[in-house]
């Protein structure tokens, strides 16, 4: 069974720091692009990062550039969003999510396996 478990998140003031962690399991990801997407109260699910397998190119949107990384550990099936700077509309569940063989995409429809997400709230 396939499986993404996202960690890391919590309460935390403006400026602050989070680091989230997404454990995968139940097939190889290493040869799979992954990412992090966001969905805040009332919008819709949104790109927020992805890395390709390899680790040597990664992609961001323009909200979180210079604020958070992108970061894999494939001996560990593991993938980490560094956050850093955060501002109160960070504010979101966050998800981890498997591109099968992809190369980085910030298009939901190209990611297979999901993640349940965790909460990211950030105070002013």
């Amino acid at each position: 069974q396939v499986q993404l478990v996202e960690s890391g998140g919590g309460l935390v003031q403006a400026g602050g720091s989070l680091r989230l962690s997404c454990a995968a399991s139940g097939r190889t990801f290493s040869r799979d692009a992954m990412g992090w997407f966001r969905q805040a109260p009332g919008k819709e699910r949104e790109f927020v990062a992805a890395v390709a397998w390899s680790g040597g190119s990664t992609y961001y949107v323009d909200s979180v550039k210079g604020r958070f990384t992108i970061s894999r550990d494939n001996a560990k099936n593991t993938v980490y969003l560094q956050m850093n700077s955060l501002k109160p509309e960070d504010t979101a569940v966050y998800y981890c999510a498997a591109d099968a063989y992809g190369s980085g995409s910030a298009f939901q429809r190209e990611y297979e396996y999901w993640g349940q997400g965790t909460q990211v709230t950030v105070s002013s």
